[in-house]
């Protein structure tokens, strides 16, 4: 496997001195924001997409220290109930798809996105359950009407550039856990895979070796990030996961994001290499940093020295002395 990260830490400094923090580190990847959620500090589509002599300068500043591009993620919400917010997004998705087709780099993360409940709503409505039947009725039409539409045409156009999309399972949008994946995959054909994120998952209960299996065995999972989540017990005891408490209010709320190893010991995120092996995945682990308990650098050479301890560099052993 690899190590790398989403230079969008470093959305700060020039594109070069976050690859040379990259490089220093010992990494072998880097993963670009090209705007959106991200933003593209590290990325500028129009220019990268007219030049084909800015490509291969581009192109050069990383491999010239070492380092590849593992994906290239433009998160933000194509299916946005207001037209104007939804065209942004659509419009950087398939500017970013064109660049990475250019680029040969294989995969783009993003979101799903969110709808509204009716064509002229103004804000985006994530349904979290199934009852009373308003829930549930919502929740069809978005898919039938929106969701599936729009990504099937889009998982098209993904694929006629041969690039793969690896959809972050992120709260707040339809795709957010395993099953939602898999029906986005199933609807819309095998461009769809997961940017896999285990902090999403850890809140929500899901058992992440468990999910890995499960997306593994569709060959479902594109991508990876490294990034933690730390549960407070007793805030999550009286309120629950589903906490809206403001991300900067970090002890008052059910649970916020870590630096890897400071939600989960080492023994969990062994378990967590070990599943990605037996999917059959030695891609990468791209670094996030969302830590508000540790400065970006401190999280970021922490995250690299706790992941290189567990992380194989060496192809996966043959079954074959066991089979014998």
């Amino acid at each position: 496997m690899k190590l790398g990260v989403l230079t969008a830490l470093f959305a700060d400094r020039p594109f070069e001195e976050a690859l040379e923090l990259a490089r220093s580190a010992g990494l072998d990847c880097v993963e670009v924001g090209t705007g959106n959620y991200p933003g593209g500090s590290h990325c500028d589509l129009d220019r990268l997409l007219a030049s084909a002599s800015e490509r291969e300068s581009y192109l050069d500043a990383v491999t010239s220290r070492g380092l590849e591009i593992s994906a290239l993620s433009c998160h933000g919400n194509p299916l946005h109930p207001r037209p104007e917010v939804a065209q942004a997004s659509h419009d950087v998705y398939r500017r970013t798809v064109e660049l990475a087709e250019k680029l040969e780099v294989p995969c783009v993360n993003l979101f799903s996105g969110c709808p509204g409940d009716s064509d002229s709503a103004l804000h985006p409505n994530w349904v979290t359950c199934a009852w009373p039947p308003d829930y549930a009725e919502l929740l069809e039409w978005q898919w039938r009407e929106k969701v599936i539409p729009y990504w099937k045409e889009e998982a098209a156009y993904a694929g006629a550039h041969r690039i793969r999309l690896g959809f972050e399972m992120h709260p707040g949008f339809v795709v957010y856990n395993p099953a939602g994946l898999l029906r986005l995959r199933e609807a819309c054909g095998e461009a769809v895979g997961a940017n896999f994120d285990p902090s999403h998952l850890f809140w929500q209960g899901i058992d992440v070796e468990t999910a890995i299996a499960e997306l593994g065995a569709a060959g479902a999972i594109h991508h990876v990030h490294a990034k933690d989540t730390g549960i407070n017990a007793r805030n999550t005891a009286r309120n629950g996961v589903l906490d809206t408490t403001p991300l900067d209010r970090v002890g008052q709320r059910s649970w916020v994001f870590r630096t890897v190893g400071y939600g989960h010991g080492e023994s969990e995120w062994k378990r967590i290499v070990s599943a990605l092996r037996l999917a059959g995945y030695e891609g990468v682990l791209s670094i996030e940093h969302e830590d508000a308990l540790l400065s970006v650098e401190e999280g970021f050479l922490r995250g690299v020295e706790f992941l290189r301890r567990l992380v194989p560099t060496e192809p996966a052993v043959s079954d074959a002395w066991w089979t014998r």
